[in-house]
C-alpha cells in the first residue's frame, strides 16, 4: 500500500481522527504543527523528534496489524508538507522578516498583528483548550500547553526575534525584598522572565491590564521593571497606556503596553503611538443582517437589570447596565456577565419573538439585545475571515481576554522598524 494511501494530513491532525485516545504525550499535536509550519528554517529540529513519535501514534493506531518504523513515520510527516496549509485563512508571511514567539497566546491576536507587519511565529503556548481550537482554525498551528511546564520551555527554539506576551497579572510577595528576579517565583511573569534570560531575544513586548500601574500601590510594576532591566538587561522605556478606540476601533479598552531591547541593540528611546485620530462608533461594526432572537434579552432579565440599577443609583454608585448607542463607543469588553450587560444594543429588526433558548419570561419588545461574538471580533480588530468555531459563552470569553489588534499593532511598527536592521537574514 503506498503510503498516502494510509493516512491522510487530517486524520494525522486529529479532525476525522480522534488521536487523543492514543496520544502518549500532551506535545505531540503541537509540535507536529509546529514542525510543519517551520520546515523550511532551522527552528523545526526543535519539534521534529514529537513530530515524527505523534505520526509514528497515528499510524499504529490506524494500522495496528503494520509495523510502523521512525523511517515510516518520518517518510509521512515529509509527504503531509504538501498539502499543509491550503485552507488557514491567516498564513505567515511568505517572505517573513523577522521571527516572534506568541506567548499566552489567546486567539492570537498578538500573531496577527505581528504576521501583518512581515513577522513568522515560531512558538506559541496557551493553556485553555477552548482557546486552542480557535487558535488552530485560524493560523493552523496548536499551541503548546502549560509554560509553566519545565518541558514546554524544552521546545522553545533559541533563535527568534521578539517575545510577545500578555501574561496574566498576579501579587508578588516582595514585601522588605529587593523585588528582583527570584521575587517573582510563582507568578506567571516569572516564567516569563525566565525564557527571556535563557533566549535572549532582541525585544519583548509585554501587555497588561491598566491596573497594573497601580497594583500593589505601583510595587508589581515597579518589579517587573527592575527585573527587565537590571536583572535581564533590557533597555526598557517608561510604560504606556493605551486605548484601543484611539487606533481605529470603537471600543473604550486602556492596557497598559510594555516593550523591551536588549541593550547590545543599542537603543536609547522608544516613541509609543499617536493616535490614528479614526473615528468609529458601533455603527461601524454593527451586524449588517438580523440578529438571531436568541441574542435579545428576555423582559424578566431587563426588568431586573433595570431594578438592579436603579438599586445602585439610588446609592449614588454608577453601576449597572448600558445601553450603547449606534453612534457611540462601546465599553471594554471583558469576560463575564459584565462584559456584556454593559454593552446593550437596541436592533429592533427582530419580528419573530417566539424564543428558541430557555429563558424567563417573553423576549422584550424594546429592541434591546446582547452585541453578538462577531460584534465583539470587530471591537477587537479583528476582520470578518476569523474564524469563531466554539460555542458562544466560550467566544465571548475569548474575545474578551484578547488584545486589542490595531492597538497591538501600531505598538509593534514602532518596535519592529527598531529590530530589523539587526535581524539575521540567514533563514
Amino acid at each position: 500500500m503506498k503510503l498516502k494511501e494510509k493516512i491522510s494530513l487530517e486524520e494525522v491532525c486529529g479532525k476525522t481522527f480522534k488521536i487523543r485516545v492514543v496520544e502518549a504525550s500532551d506535545y505531540g499535536k503541537a509540535a507536529f504543527t509546529h514542525y510543519l509550519h517551520n520546515h523550511q528554517n532551522g527552528v523545526s529540529r526543535f519539534y521534529k523528534a514529537e513530530a515524527i513519535e505523534h505520526v509514528k501514534r497515528a499510524l499504529e493506531y490506524k494500522f495496528p496489524d503494520d509495523s510502523i518504523s521512525n523511517k515510516w513515520a518520518e517518510e509521512a510527516l515529509q509527504y503531509m508538507l504538501f498539502d499543509f496549509k491550503k485552507d488557514v485563512p491567516f498564513p505567515e508571511p511568505e517572505k517573513p522578516k523577522f521571527k516572534f514567539i506568541d506567548l499566552f497566546a489567546g486567539i492570537g491576536g498578538f500573531r496577527m498583528a505581528m504576521q501583518n507587519l512581515g513577522g513568522k511565529c515560531v512558538f506559541t503556548s496557551e493553556w485553555d483548550e477552548q482557546a486552542k481550537k480557535t487558535y488552530e482554525a485560524n493560523y493552523g498551528e496548536v499551541p503548546f500547553g502549560d509554560i509553566t511546564k519545565e518541558e514546554t520551555k524544552e521546545f522553545i527554539p533559541d533563535d527568534f526575534d521578539v517575545l510577545c506576551a500578555g501574561f496574566p497579572c498576579q501579587a508578588f510577595s516582595i514585601a522588605g525584598k529587593r523585588g528582583g528576579f527570584e521575587d517573582t517565583r510563582g507568578t506567571l511573569f516569572f516564567d516569563v522572565a525566565e525564557i527571556i534570560k535563557r533566549r535572549k531575544p532582541k525585544a519583548v513586548f509585554l501587555e497588561n491590564v491598566k491596573g497594573l500601574f497601580n497594583h500593589d500601590k505601583g510595587k508589581t510594576l515597579k518589579t517587573i521593571l527592575n527585573v527587565l532591566r537590571e536583572d535581564l538587561g533590557y533597555f526598557v522605556p517608561n510604560p504606556q497606556i493605551l486605548n484601543a478606540k484611539d487606533f481605529g476601533v470603537p471600543q473604550n479598552r486602556e492596557r497598559i503596553f510594555i516593550v523591551g531591547f536588549r541593550k547590545d541593540i543599542g537603543v536609547e528611546e522608544f516613541e509609543y503611538p499617536h493616535p490614528t485620530k479614526k473615528d468609529a462608533s458601533f455603527r461601524d461594526v454593527k451586524e449588517e443582517e438580523k440578529v438571531s432572537v436568541k441574542y435579545y434579552l428576555s423582559d424578566t432579565y431587563l426588568n431586573t437589570l433595570i431594578n438592579h440599577r436603579k438599586r445602585h443609583e439610588d446609592k449614588g454608585n454608577g453601576f449597572g447596565y448600558e445601553i450603547i448607542p449606534d453612534d457611540g463607543i462601546a465599553n471594554a469588553v471583558v469576560c463575564g456577565g459584565m462584559g456584556r450587560e454593559r454593552n446593550l444594543v437596541y436592533d429592533d429588526r427582530l419580528e419573530d419573538f417566539t424564543p428558541i433558548t430557555h429563558i424567563k419570561g417573553d423576549v422584550n419588545r424594546q429592541g434591546v439585545r446582547k452585541m453578538t461574538p462577531r460584534e465583539w471580533a470587530r471591537l477587537q480588530g479583528y476582520p470578518d475571515n476569523f474564524i469563531i468555531p466554539v460555542a458562544d459563552a466560550s467566544a465571548y470569553k475569548q474575545f474578551g481576554n484578547s488584545v486589542a489588534v490595531p492597538a497591538i499593532q501600531a505598538t509593534a511598527e514602532q518596535l519592529v522598524k527598531i529590530i530589523l536592521p539587526h535581524v539575521s537574514k540567514k533563514d
